[in-house]
């Protein structure tokens, strides 16, 4: 199925890149001065940008939609948000029935952003899905570059619960989204199949014949990783997809990531002509 599909983004570098095959429109939430949106009246709008870097509240999302107007208002809004906002669950399983209980900023920042969401679309009878996204992987996505410098990793027998999603299923799961005419509005968007950061990194050498990391304590990793890898090293969840797979009907064309890393393994080419880091 094809869509008609606008962009609004940041920086001119990604408005150059899209502008060729999207109408696109490059915007900065962050400016002090009113800003001007495209006519976005009964579309579906899919909100991606992240809050600002800093504090415990996203006024870029406040921004945003005050600059709607009741004459531009979209059918339906999907808010791409976090399982960080639940915080450390330790050894549970995690479905959206539990009360949000962010224990960092960047997890309180999300939280924020869904609160203003569902407010601003429940006072104007406005569809609204929000999706919360462990981390996610696929092409470009790898961390081949921490892998190639050799930096440490977590001792796996410390490692904390984590959770994630290949990028191609997150995409499926927003398509879905979109069309989603059900009673729920918060989806769990992971793969169902936890392990730990320490295993991915792992598994993600071992797929592409890179070098296995070396294993430190955590208090070795306090002093070489910066406040922020640390704060997702103290958090652990296994994040339950019921909801994703019965009710949002999504199909995941990578249950765990054995496969996902399979189909990646075939499609990564690790050359210094090419290389494609994050």
């Amino acid at each position: 199925m094809n869509y008609d599909v606008s962009a609004v983004v940041r920086t001119n570098e990604h408005f150059k890149a899209l502008e060729k095959e999207y109408d696109s429109y490059q915007i900065d939430l962050d400016a002090d001065q009113a800003i001007s949106l495209p006519v976005i009246a009964n579309t579906v709008v899919f909100y991606f940008v992240p809050p600002p870097a800093q504090g415990t509240s996203d006024t870029r999302i406040e921004t945003f939609l005050t600059a709607l107007s009741p004459q531009d208002a979209p059918r339906k809004i999907v808010l791409i948000s976090t399982t960080g906002v639940y915080g450390n669950c330790g050894e549970e399983w995690v479905d959206e029935s539990r009360k949000p209980r962010p224990d960092t900023d960047r997890a309180r920042r999300r939280l924020d952003a869904e609160n203003i969401l569902t407010h601003w679309c429940q006072q104007r009878d406005i569809d609204y899905v929000i999706l919360r996204v462990p981390g996610i992987y696929g092409p470009d996505k790898l961390p081949l570059k921490r892998l190639q410098e050799n930096k440490p990793v977590l001792s796996l027998s410390e490692s904390p619960w984590s959770n994630r999603i290949h990028i191609d299923d997150l995409v499926q799961a927003c398509i879905n989204a979109m069309h989603y005419t059900g009673e729920y509005r918060i989806f769990n968007v992971s793969d169902g199949h936890p392990s730990s950061m320490t295993d991915y990194f792992l598994s993600v050498a071992k797929a592409l014949n890179l070098p296995t990391p070396q294993q430190v304590s955590l208090e070795a990793c306090k002093q070489i990783f910066s406040d922020n890898m640390i704060s997702y090293l103290l958090e652990s969840k296994k994040i339950n997809n019921d909801r994703l797979l019965n009710e949002l009907k999504v199909t995941l064309k990578y249950p765990d990531l054995q496969h996902g890393l399979s189909d990646l393994a075939s499609q990564v080419a690790i050359n210094e002509k090419k290389p494609k880091f994050i």
